[in-house]
């Protein structure tokens, strides 16, 4: 198999083909990148940018060129010795008439091949939807929709088959059904067809024998006499029958699925669904038959040998990742051809929380690298910032500095409002469980709703993984901490009741119960529960406190934990210690297509910890001067505190280098672009606005405040202030981002590219940060020769993190070994300025690396126009060799010089002369060796 070194992301969509990935291979095999690394293939929603909206898993998207167009690339990879890794979405496809599962679904019911597919409750204790699944797809009440004739009943000519249509969407009517609209008729050939079609209720064979039947359909309506005759017929569901009921409704009731408003999801929703996106359904994968339907592309790609890996989406949404990875790697490593004794590289998407590691009997070779990024952003923050960061946020906004606070709050609203439905599963489930034995036969079901709720509000975890033995060392440590923090919240009354769901979900095992009811009810139960804490997290962490909370905004990305403000150069180490021993291949990314700001505007904003009493200065120079600015009118003060503070937050991170605050046109452009992260920030927060119920006078207000602060003459003070602010922040930023590049490329792991990323990258959240990448210009900068100096002098335009980038994988290609078996050692620093160094060895065999990166270096910049910290600043800062690295030479391969070793020690001052940062090649010949 191709040697995994390096992996570029490419997110592919109708604008950017696999045709346009295979015009990049030549640029991305010189840049030093293994392996492409690309968003789904299978086919996807038409019109969709990402593909994790799957409509059908068995073919190659025609969007992105179809699999003729993958075998080009392919092709083209393989003659630069590279591989391809395939993002798959095993949890969820997309809600779609497209989808031709899911119409099976809602034209057959329960009696649908694909029926047990999806993750859906048939049965119900509710007359109307027993049997039927809930499409909660209306803009408006039902009755109002009805009323206002916005259900139409529509004729597929070509295929024989009715459908109910509202406005996009498209409801497929059951075949039984389609006797009530052709009775209707007064052709005799419609109406002997009725009898037919009525004749197929409940009949074992319907689906098969309905194709036939629409067959014939469409045939007979060839002929215009017969189609007139079916539209007329189809006319009168427009009216009410002689009794005074309304046609259509009746009709409608006859189907396998309740048309409802979009917001009765929240409450009645009876299918699972991708966190709480109604547009998208969960699978059930963890079926063996579903598990081979929804694969089966994947495993012919793979034994074809066209796919060199994979990356699994959401596995944290499955009901058991254990079994699913050990069994995709099972079935994976048994295709026909398949290298005997080489390793299949699988990574997950999996958000660790603190302390949290990677099972290890997955049988998978890491994570997609979120915890990368939270450990190098832990090291680049000062913790002297944390309180008067916090401070100013509490004081200013009057909501808690404490994220936990809101977290807990953000978690408590999601299960009680977009995840309501989901979290009574299981409290309902629970209810069923207390009924079977005598000792909880009392519990009320609200007592078990009041507990259940604290017991998830406090999960510090996505999720645990208990299964049939129970859980886990790790498991019972992060449930115990739950239930300890419910235990804190919950009345006397309601305490006892958690050492029932305990016993319940996990903390006893339920494999040595006998078979029956309860061993089947528990088991159901506590998937459903896991199955509702990973989503709780995500909506409550990602989508919703990462926007209530902006004490600093660098802290708040996917796979971040903001109640954690910085962490020193030894926890760093430690982890990378750790990673190399338990998944060593494991992929390190800064940046992705979720993450809410660019690696470079996070590494920017980082630099306010450092320079904590300047940022509040400033703050309050700039709300003084936006006082006039803002506005009322939306019956708040627009922006709210909150709100303005993240703002300039926002701009001062993600201001672009180049750009004036007086280039109107430019201007414009930025305007745009921060003008779609606010309404989304708005919104997410659920605070005085939301998705569900958009506050449109107070998101106008926000828009016009921003609009005069970049637009307008009256903001044009405070915009400059910004503007200089920014560019004050700039060098240190460009230090911290060159310095995360570095680190990503040579601690243990595979280091991750994200498209475009090899420049600047100052992105706001998606769709900001998956705009076009303009591939010429960094095609055309890679192809020139760069000086250390003409790097430096030139900073701004990006060219000297993408030589960076290119020269550490070129050195990853040369010396390949070292990087996949080498080991990982500090280096104790000394001197003046010793606690603002990160240094490390890699070595492997004779062949050695070092690498030194400055942290935490704002006040030795000061007011450097540049990222390099003037070497007088480290004074007597140096890096100390062990002692079998002494007497080497040292080759500095970012300055393109040799550096001294003196007396065991390398002196900060002349390893950064002349580079931001160090990557140095130890040669295996003497130094003296070398003068001689």
């Amino acid at each position: 198999m191709i040697e995994l070194r390096a992996t570029a992301r490419m997110q592919l969509h109708a604008g950017f083909t696999l045709d346009d990935a295979t015009a990049l291979v030549g640029y991305f095999a010189d840049l030093g990148v293994s392996h492409f690394y690309a968003s789904p293939l299978t086919s996807a929603r038409p019109g969709s940018l990402h593909g994790y909206d799957v409509i059908d898993p068995t073919r190659i998207n025609p969007e992105l060129g179809g699999e003729a167009a993958l075998q080009r690339l392919v092709h083209a990879l393989r003659e630069r010795q590279m591989g391809l890794i395939v993002d798959i979405v095993p949890n969820h496809m997309a809600v779609s008439d497209a989808n031709p599962w899911w119409h099976s679904v809602l034209a057959w019911g329960v009696t649908s091949p694909y029926a047990d597919f999806f993750d859906i409750n048939w049965h119900s204790a509710d007359a109307l939807m027993d049997g039927r699944l809930l499409a909660p797809f209306l803009g408006r009440d039902y009755a109002k929709v009805l009323d206002a004739g916005e259900l139409l009943l529509d004729f597929d000519v070509a295929n024989g088959t009715f459908s109910v249509n509202y406005f996009d969407n498209r409801f497929p009517l059951t075949p039984p059904s389609y006797a009530d609209i052709l009775h209707c008729s007064d052709d005799l050939r419609l109406n002997e067809l009725a009898v037919r079609f009525a004749a197929l209720e409940g009949s074992r064979q319907a689906p098969e024998q309905a194709q036939h039947l629409c067959k014939e359909l469409a045939q007979l309506c060839v002929n215009d006499a017969q189609l007139d005759h079916l539209r007329q017929a189809m006319k009168s569901f427009r009216h009410e029958d002689l009794q005074g009921n309304n046609r259509l409704h009746a009709l409608l009731e006859r189907q396998h699925y309740r048309l409802a408003n979009w917001r009765t999801a929240a409450d009645e929703i009876n299918w699972r669904r991708f966190f709480d996106v109604n547009e998208l359904v969960s699978l059930k994968i963890e079926s063996p038959e579903v598990f081979e339907a929804a694969h089966v592309k994947i495993f012919d790609l793979v034994e074809r040998g066209l796919i060199d890996g994979l990356r699994i989406d959401h596995i944290d949404g499955l009901a058991d990742p254990h079994s699913y990875c050990r069994r995709l790697r099972r079935r994976i490593e048994g295709l026909p051809g398949h290298p005997p004794g080489t390793r299949f590289p699988i990574y997950v998407e999996k958000i660790l929380g603190d302390g949290e590691a990677l099972p290890v009997d997955w049988q998978v070779d890491g994570t997609t690298g979120y915890e990368f990024m939270n450990q190098v952003s832990l090291l680049q923050h000062d913790p002297q910032g944390a309180p008067p960061l916090q401070q100013l946020w509490a004081i200013e906004t009057t909501r808690p500095a404490d994220f936990l606070q809101e977290v807990y709050e953000a978690r408590r609203l999601v299960l009680t409002h977009s995840l309501a439905a989901d979290f009574e599963t299981v409290a309902q489930g629970l209810m069923a469980l207390a009924r079977m034995n005598l000792d909880t036969r009392d519990l009320t079901l609200n007592s078990i709703r009041r507990v259940l709720l604290e017991l998830i509000a406090n999960f510090s975890v996505y999720r645990t993984y208990a299964a049939a033995c129970g859980r886990s060392e790790q498991d019972c440590q992060y449930y115990q901490q739950a239930a300890l923090a419910a235990d804190q919240r919950l009345c006397e009354s309601d305490k006892d009741i958690l050492a029932a769901l305990d016993h319940w979900l996990g903390g006893e095992s339920f494999n040595q119960l006998p078979p029956g009811p309860e061993r089947r009810l528990r088991q159901r139960v506590l998937r459903r529960f896991h199955q509702l804490t990973s989503p709780a997290a995500a909506k409550a962490v990602e989508d919703t406190a990462f926007y209530r909370s902006g004490v600093l905004l660098s802290r708040n990305d996917v796979g971040f934990d903001p109640g954690h403000f910085s962490a020193l150069v030894e926890a760093f180490h430690n982890v990378n210690l750790e990673r190399n021993k338990s998944y060593p291949r494991s992929l390190l990314a800064t940046a992705t297509h979720d993450h809410k700001r660019g690696e470079d505007t996070r590494a920017r904003l980082a630099v306010i910890s450092e320079r904590a009493p300047w940022y509040i200065d400033r703050v309050r120079q700039w709300k003084q001067l936006a006082a006039p600015l803002r506005s009322s009118g939306a019956g708040v003060r627009a922006p709210s505190a909150g709100d303005e503070l993240m703002l300039y937050q926002t701009l001062l991170g993600s201001w672009p280098l180049d750009l004036e605050s007086t280039n109107q046109s430019g201007m414009r452009a930025y305007f745009e672009r921060v003008a779609g992260w606010q309404q989304k920030a708005l919104r997410e927060a659920k605070l005085l606005s939301s998705w569900s119920t958009p506050n449109s006078p107070y998101e106008d207000a926000c828009r016009e405040f921003l609009a005069v602060v970049l637009l307008g003459s009256q903001g044009q003070s405070l915009r400059a202030q910004i503007a200089d602010a920014a560019a004050d922040l700039a060098p240190a930023g460009a230090l911290n981002s060159l310095a995360q590049s570095l680190l990503r490329l040579t601690v243990p792991g595979v280091p991750d590219l994200y498209q475009g990323a090899e420049f600047w990258d100052f992105s706001l959240v998606d769709p900001d940060n998956r705009r076009p990448v303009d591939y010429s210009t960094r095609q055309a900068a890679f192809a020139e020769e760069h000086s250390a100096n003409q790097l430096l002098e030139n900073w701004k335009n990006g060219r000297i993190k993408q030589q960076l980038i290119g020269r550490a994988l070129d050195w990853r290609r040369e010396h390949a070994s070292l990087f996949r078996h080498g080991n990982y050692q500090p280096l104790q620093t000394i001197g003046e300025h010793a606690n603002k160094l990160c240094a490390f060895a890699r070595e492997y065999e004779d062949r050695s690396i070092i690498v030194v990166v400055p942290v935490l270096v704002a006040s030795l910049l000061g007011d450097a126009s540049d990222p390099l910290v003037p070497a007088k600043q480290w004074g007597d800062t140096a890096v100390q060799l062990p002692a079998h690295l002494h007497k080497r030479r040292l080759e500095n391969l970012l300055a393109a010089e040799t550096v001294m070793e003196r007396s065991g020690q390398i002196a900060a001052s002349e390893l950064l002369a002349r580079f931001p940062v160090g990557f140095i090649s130890v040669q295996s010949d003497g130094l003296e060796e070398h003068q001689s």
